[in-house]
C-alpha cells in the first residue's frame, strides 16, 4: 500500500540518510545518497502515487537510494540497472538492512529492463554515448505514455544531454535547479533502438565500444604508454594462469597480449557491466574469444592467491562520478593476492598520483619502466 505523499517523503528522508556505500570505497566526501537522488525522488513522488507492480525502472542508482526510496514509499516490481558491480551489491546491502529485497530486481541494460516501463527513473550518466544508449532503448521499448525522470549535479549536466534526450523523446521539461542539482522530464518517446558498440580499429586490434565504457572505442594515452612498454617475452599464459587484464574497460590490453602471443591464454575483468560488454565484443571482433575469458568482478575475486605470474593495471581514479585515489590501492592489494612468488604487476598510473612507494609497500620492488609528459609505467614483482 502507498504511504501519504507527506509520511513518505519524511520516512523516506530518514531511511536514505542511512544508506551505505560499502562494499565500494568509503571516506569522507564520499557519499551514498546525494542532493540529485532527492531531487529526482520527490520530482517523480506524484507519477509514483498510482504506478502499479513493474511500472517502475531505475536506472544508473550509484548505490541504491533511488531503488531504495521508491521501494520504502511503496513501489514493487522494481527493475534496476546499475553499471558497477560495487554499486549493484551496495543496493543489495542496503535493501536487505532496510528490508526491502524483495521490492526489485537487477538487469542488464536490455530491453527486458524497460519493457512496457511507465516510469523511469534516471541518474543521468556522465557519458553522452552512455546517455545515448540508454535514451534509444527506453524509446524503443518502454510503454508509450513513460516519463523518464533523469537527473543529476548541475556540474555533470550540460545542454547536450538536452539534445540527446530529445532524439529520442518529443517532450522534454525542465525543472528549477535545486541545491545545486536538476531534473529533466522527458516524455512521448520515439525513434528508439537499442545499444550498438562503437568500432574502431586501434593497433591493428577490432575495438568496440559500448556508450559509457572508458576511453570508448579509442585508445587512451596511458594504455598507449602501457603497451609500448611490455615486454615481449612474458611468463605464464596457460589456461591455469592466464595473462591477466585487470580493469579491462574495452578490453584493449587484453586483446593485445592475446593476438600477440596466440598460444597463450587471458583473462580480463572489470566490475562495469558496460566495459565487460565492450570487452567481450572485442574479444569476439579479434576472433580471441576461445582463448579470452571475461568476467564483471569487483578486483580479482574470482581468483585463486598465488596462481598468477602477470597482470596489467591501468587502475581507475574515479568512484561514480568522484575523484578517488582510494580505488587503486585496492587492486593493487588483490593483485599482490593473486601473484605467485616472482609475478609481476605492470601498472601505468598519472605520474601526479605518485603510487610508486604504494606498490613498493602493498606488491614489492617496484622499478620505472617508462614516462611521459603525464603517465608512469611500473613494474612490481610479487615478493
Amino acid at each position: 500500500m502507498l504511504r501519504p505523499w507527506s509520511d513518505a517523503v519524511s520516512a523516506t528522508s530518514a531511511v536514505l540518510n542511512e544508506l551505505r556505500r560499502w562494499p565500494d570505497v568509503e571516506a569522507p566526501g564520499l557519499v551514498a545518497v546525494d542532493a540529485a537522488d532527492r531531487l529526482i525522488l520527490d520530482e517523480s513522488a506524484g507519477a509514483r502515487a498510482s504506478a502499479q507492480s513493474g511500472d517502475v525502472v531505475v536506472i544508473g542508482d550509484a548505490y541504491g537510494a533511488l531503488t531504495i526510496g521508491a521501494a520504502f514509499a511503496g513501489a514493487t516490481g522494481v527493475r534496476v540497472h546499475i553499471d558497477a558491480l560495487n554499486g549493484e551489491r551496495a543496493l543489495a546491502a542496503n535493501a536487505e538492512r532496510t528490508g526491502l529485497s524483495d521490492n526489485y530486481r537487477a538487469l542488464p541494460l536490455e530491453a527486458d529492463l524497460v519493457r512496457g516501463a511507465r516510469i523511469v527513473l534516471l541518474r543521468l550518466p556522465r557519458s553522452l554515448d552512455g546517455l545515448r544508449d540508454i535514451a534509444g532503448l527506453i524509446a524503443a521499448h518502454a510503454d508509450p505514455a513513460v516519463v523518464v525522470i533523469a537527473g543529476g549535479r548541475l556540474k555533470h549536466m550540460s545542454l547536450s544531454m538536452n539534445t540527446i534526450l530529445s532524439e529520442f523523446f518529443g517532450k522534454l521539461d525542465i525543472t528549477h535547479a535545486r541545491q545545486k542539482s536538476r531534473v529533466l522530464l522527458a516524455r512521448e518517446p520515439h525513434n528508439g533502438r537499442d545499444p550498438e558498440p562503437a568500432a574502431a580499429r586501434v593497433e591493428g586490434l577490432e575495438v568496440r565500444a559500448f556508450g559509457g565504457v572508458f576511453a570508448g572505442a579509442h585508445l587512451d594515452i596511458g594504455t598507449r604508454l602501457l603497451l609500448d612498454t611490455l615486454p615481449e617475452h612474458l611468463e605464464g599464459g596457460t589456461a591455469n594462469d592466464p595473462l591477466i587484464d585487470l580493469a579491462c574497460g574495452t578490453g584493449i590490453v587484453g586483446a593485445w597480449l592475446a593476438t600477440r602471443h596466440p598460444n597463450f591464454h587471458v583473462y580480463a575483468c572489470d566490475q562495469s557491466a558496460t566495459a565487460v560488454k565492450s570487452a567481450r565484443a572485442t574479444m569476439t571482433a579479434n576472433g580471441i574469444d576461445a582463448r579470452v575469458e571475461v568476467w564483471q568482478d569487483d578486483a580479482l575475486t574470482t581468483r585463486a592467491s598465488a596462481s598468477a605470474s602477470l597482470i596489467a593495471l591501468n587502475p581507475p581514479f574515479h568512484s561514480g562520478a568522484a575523484m578517488t585515489d582510494l580505488l587503486a590501492p585496492r587492486l593493487f592489494a588483490d593483485a599482490a593476492r593473486v601473484l605467485r612468488p616472482g609475478g609481476q604487476l605492470w601498472c601505468v598510473w598519472n605520474s601526479s598520483l605518485n603510487y610508486r612507494r604504494q606498490l613498493e609497500r602493498i606488491v614489492g620492488p617496484t622499478q620505472q619502466v617508462a614516462r611521459n609528459a603525464k603517465f608512469t609505467v611500473t613494474v612490481s614483482t610479487r615478493r
